[in-house]
């Protein structure tokens, strides 16, 4: 979810692969709004719990490892990721989370919850929030915090996302976290997922996806780095490391052209991790020059919306 509004057919459907279970929701500031709503307004489940961080040894104490273990379905809350960087990453409860997935059991998360799904993140561990105009004229600056190896969700391998999408324009710093990942691991086999505000992306076991929102107007956007992956068909790991160097430096903005953006809509389907896209909501060609985003006509020739 990319933060804001609960969608309830969302949650029915989240309860739904967890067997209509005990939901665990895990969250570093707040109360327990989450959990009173998800007990009232979606049928069906056992209990739903709280467990509110407020620093790291709680990851590792057994009381709360033993509750995380029960779950039958466990949802990360909103805040600031950095928190659950600090607090979790590298812990029993990390462990635990992860194991979680390779039994099948479902997690989900919101805004702060969904930045840490991917295989890579925007960890915001400076305190701050970087904006898009930043992002692409410091790409490889020390405000780009990415973190990975945390939360090991393998239909989001090689994924980065981001959250309240469209809502807080992170079109911009999502392809220069793309970018930046391409240089700092040396490979073009990075994807971002955004997902706008009031809005879900549901992935089952198979990795069969499909979206819901509140708004009319509401996506989810696949950023791809359709030039990255040409240079590194052509030419290996070699070719793309020599072709990025002057493009993604500290200090400097972002020169990198040929990334695709494609929307998924209420009547789009997705297939992960390979992002097969079927009725795409719409696509787009972008080229960043100095740090500006240029939007390409599409490859008809026609204009862009």
């Amino acid at each position: 979810m990319g933060g804001g509004r609960e969608i309830d057919d969302a949650f029915k459907w989240f309860a739904a692969q967890a067997g209509h279970g005990h939901i665990v929701i895990l969250r570093a500031s707040g109360d327990d709004e989450l959990q009173n709503w998800i007990y009232r307004n979606v049928s069906g489940v056992a209990s739903v719990q709280t467990l509110i961080f407020h620093a790291r040894p709680p990851a590792s104490d057994p009381r709360v490892l033993a509750i995380v273990k029960r779950a039958d379905g466990i949802f990360i809350a909103g805040g600031d990721q950095a928190n659950y960087v600090r607090f979790w990453k590298g812990t029993p409860l990390n462990d635990l989370l992860n194991a979680h997935v390779r039994a099948g059991k479902p997690l989900g998360g919101t805004s702060a919850g969904l930045a840490i799904l991917g295989e890579w993140g925007y960890g915001a561990m400076d305190g701050g929030s970087i904006t898009s105009p930043e992002a692409l004229h410091d790409p490889a600056g020390p405000a780009v915090t990415m973190v990975g190896h945390f939360i090991t969700l393998p239909r989001l391998a090689n994924t980065i996302t981001d959250t309240h999408f469209a809502q807080r324009d992170r079109l911009g710093r999502l392809l220069a976290f793309v970018a930046r990942l391409a240089k700092d691991h040396h490979t073009a086999a990075i994807t971002g997922l955004g997902v706008d505000q009031d809005s879900a992306l549901l992935v089952d076991a198979d990795g069969n996806a499909r979206f819901l929102s509140w708004h009319p107007d509401g996506h989810a956007w696949i950023v791809v780095p359709e030039k990255l992956r040409d240079v590194e068909r052509a030419g290996g790991r070699t070719a793309l490391d020599a072709f990025l160097e002057d493009r993604v430096m500290t200090g400097k903005p972002l020169n990198l052209e040929g990334f695709t953006v494609i929307g998924i809509g209420k009547s789009s389907r997705l297939k992960l991790p390979g992002y097969e896209v079927k009725k795409p909501a719409f696509e787009r060609h972008i080229d960043v020059v100095d740090g500006h985003m240029v939007e390409r006509p599409d490859r008809s020739g026609g204009a862009q919306p």
